[in-house]
């Protein structure tokens, strides 16, 4: 009976020493780590060739050399979607050294100069056209060879107006009332003959000369633009709003240490006024 007692009395303060070393927290167990914060550049382009014809032409070459810089270095250049997706919090923050390629104006030498590099290098790119330049001006592309672009899977193409006003210019110019239907025609119409010209549906949007304001930014809106951009020079991070992203502006003299700057966020701020 006492050997029964002891069995007993042994085996109850084993169990409850292990439920007391159970029910302490597991102090080695790693912390959780923050989640890594956005810190990404958008970078814009508008035209390349073999020499500088004006301010926004790039050469191809120092165009080239930015491509080798971000893949010699370790960027990623990835879809300005995939960013977009983490501000409408459907994906996750992209990693570090994560960067955008963007162009504006569709120029025909995206079609001859840039195409061929971003297949090369294996970049994506997202273009904003005002539609009304398509097929009609000769500085722009056509429609089929926006479609050739499409179908590369490595071009997104969406809205840069229907043909590129300066809305500060026009606002000066036009009662409100016309300047209201400027603005929904800039915007809607743009959407609607890239739609369907392009079997696409478009829910972003440049600003021309990167002019915007509380009221576009509520037309955009109600457009169905769920985000819009400027050419405001600092890299898009957690606190800026999906409906003014920021994007650099690049010029030729971007080359070697001052693309660098750019790129890992170093550069001094650079004033473009319209």
């Amino acid at each position: 009976m006492k050997f029964r007692l002891l069995l007993f009395v042994l085996l109850f303060s084993l169990f409850t020493a292990f439920s007391v070393h159970a029910a302490q927290p597991d102090t080695k167990k790693a912390v959780p780590a923050a989640p890594q914060a956005v810190n990404v550049p958008i970078l814009l382009y508008h035209r390349f060739g073999p020499t500088v014809a004006d301010g926004m032409t790039i050469t191809t070459p120092v165009f080239e050399s930015h491509l080798k810089f971000l893949r010699d270095n370790g960027y990623k250049v990835i879809p300005l979607r995939q960013l977009i997706d983490y501000y409408q919090k459907k994906g996750p923050a992209p990693a570090p050294k994560s960067v955008v390629i963007v162009e504006d104006d569709a120029h025909k030498s995206v079609y001859t100069d840039m195409l061929p590099l971003a297949k090369k290098y294996n970049v994506p790119v997202t273009i904003f056209v005002y539609p009304s330049a398509i097929s009609n001006a000769k500085y722009a592309m056509t429609w089929d060879q926006l479609r050739e672009l499409k179908k590369t899977g490595l071009f997104d193409i969406q809205s840069h107006t229907f043909w590129h006003p300066n809305f500060k210019r026009e606002r000066k110019k036009l009662p409100p009332a016309e300047f209201e239907k400027l603005v929904n025609i800039q915007l809607k119409k743009a959407k609607e003959r890239l739609d369907k010209q392009l079997g696409i549906s478009v829910d972003m949007l440049a600003w021309p000369f990167g002019i915007f304001d509380d009221y576009l930014l509520q037309k955009a809106a109600e457009a169905g633009y769920k985000a819009t951009f400027t050419i405001q020079a600092h890299h898009a991070g957690p606190n800026d709003a999906i409906m003014k992203l920021p994007r650099y502006l690049l010029i030729n003299a971007d080359q070697g240490k001052a693309f660098a700057q750019i790129v890992t966020g170093a550069a001094p701020k650079r004033n473009i006024a319209f």
